[in-house]
């Protein structure tokens, strides 16, 4: 049973910086690409940022571009996700997703290509 743990979620003022961090366990992580995505109560999840299972590629929602930064570590098992220059905006729960496709050579924004959630962590960006 493949699972994904997120955490280092809180509560942040704006122009500060937060780091998630994503465990995965059960599958082999280093095969498959890695997403972070947010949701907002009553909004739809929207795509944040996706790195390639070889963490050469990248690939960021245009309004995290430039603040936030994709990364893993396959020894560790575990993809970040760097913010900075927060905004009250990203205020969300913020989800870590696996790609279903293994070694797969596109990253993809929509949620329905990801087959493994994490449980969400909450980022409370104050103004």
């Amino acid at each position: 049973q493949v699972q994904l743990v997120e955490s280092g979620g809180g509560l942040v003022q704006a122009w500060g910086s937060l780091r998630l961090s994503c465990t995965a366990s059960g599958r082999t992580f280093s095969s498959f690409a890695m997403g972070w995505f947010r949701q907002t109560p009553g909004k739809e999840r929207e795509f944040v940022a996706a790195i390639k299972w070889s963490g050469d590629t990248t690939y960021y929602a245009d309004s995290v571009k430039g603040r936030f930064t994709i990364s893993r570590d396959n020894a560790k098992n575990t993809v970040y996700l760097q913010m900075n220059s927060l905004k009250p905006e990203d205020t969300a729960v913020y989800y870590c997703a696996q790609d279903h496709v293994m070694y797969g050579n596109r990253l993809s924004s929509v949620s329905t290509e990801y087959d493994v959630w994490g449980q969400g962590t909450q980022v409370t960006v104050s103004s």
